[in-house]
């Protein structure tokens, strides 16, 4: 098996996009180190550190480096880490792709750039450029709901014949892109919307990359690797999927991560307070958040064991 098919293989199962905790304004890292560890413990395959559930847009650029260090101090190999290192100028990009290496990191995963709206060319020649000047592999990130801008399949399968570009992020929520791409090229895909997991795993995707795992780590580890059994195990994946809709919906109803910061605060698992311009939820969103959790049925893990859902 070459490099790349090996970097590939990695990416697979349920990888979790990390809150940052937040307490009184600075970042909480004894509180990151128990979420990693609990993330590891409930079956997790990868984390990921300063994603967008990570609030990366409001950190400083030596927290941002230094919750990468972290996060890869701890998780010691025993799982990957694609730490979040994408921006909408191609040299700060670069700068945080290469401090991700540096710090240890498996993969950078960068996030198309955000708000001065490229054209396709200049996304083409945004990653090109990171690829071409650092050897971090890199995770493509397609999610125009917050960057303003689309990469097509046709500039994802460009990028594809890069050694050091291995795999996307698909967060359109379209099925036919996600469809198209895994049909024009290599690129291993991951689901970056928890509501569209199972049918991006029917198109091709390998795994996701979660926001409600922060909460229920072993709950979506055990239905992404439900998905890829038989008919029995695939219907089970279904019923865990159906269980958590009405969670997930709950989550983002108000943004991310102020949905998953409400519930993991009401389950036990203060992930601390966000910060501006996020405030918290809306007493209806949190009212929505707390009757999905109690109809669930599911179990919240806390490091080392489980414990029912009490709201």
């Amino acid at each position: 098996m070459d490099s790349r098919k090996q970097l590939q293989a990695r990416l697979s199962g349920a990888m979790t996009a990390l809150v940052t905790p937040f307490r009184e304004g600075d970042v909480d890292f004894a509180r990151l180190r128990l979420q990693a560890e609990r993330q590891i413990a409930g079956g997790i395959s990868g984390l990921i550190p300063v994603g967008t559930t990570g609030e990366s847009p409001t950190l400083e650029f030596d927290e941002h480096e230094r919750v990468i260090a972290t996060i890869v101090e701890v998780a010691a190999r025993r799982v990957p880490v694609l730490a979040g290192v994408g921006a909408n100028s191609t040299k700060e990009a670069l700068h945080l792709h290469k401090f991700a290496l540096s710090a240890g990191a498996d993969y950078g995963l960068s996030v198309n750039p955000y708000y001065n709206k490229p054209t396709q060319e200049g996304l083409y020649r945004h990653f090109m450029t990171l690829a071409d000047e650092c050897p971090l592999p890199i995770v493509l990130y397609n999610i125009p709901g917050r960057t303003g801008i689309t990469m097509t399949p046709a500039t994802a399968a460009r990028l594809a014949a890069h050694p050091n570009i291995v795999a996307i992020k698909e967060a359109t929520g379209s099925l036919d892109i996600a469809t198209e791409i895994s049909t024009l090229c290599d690129l291993v895909m991951l689901s970056g919307d928890d509501s569209l997991t199972l049918p991006l795993m029917a198109v091709g995707a390998t795994g996701v990359i979660s926001v409600i795992s922060n909460l229920l780590p072993d709950v979506v580890s055990s239905m992404v690797k439900l998905a890829v059994g038989g008919p029995k195990e695939s219907a089970e994946a279904r019923t865990i999927h159906r269980k958590m809709f009405p969670l997930i919906k709950g989550l983002f109803a108000d943004g991310n991560p102020v949905g998953v910061k409400h519930a993991m605060h009401v389950t036990g698992l203060d992930a601390g307070e966000m910060r501006l311009p996020l405030v918290e939820a809306s007493s209806g969103v949190k009212k929505q958040i707390e009757d999905a959790l109690a109809a669930s049925g599911l179990a919240v893990m806390p490091l080392g064991r489980l414990r029912p859902v009490s709201v």
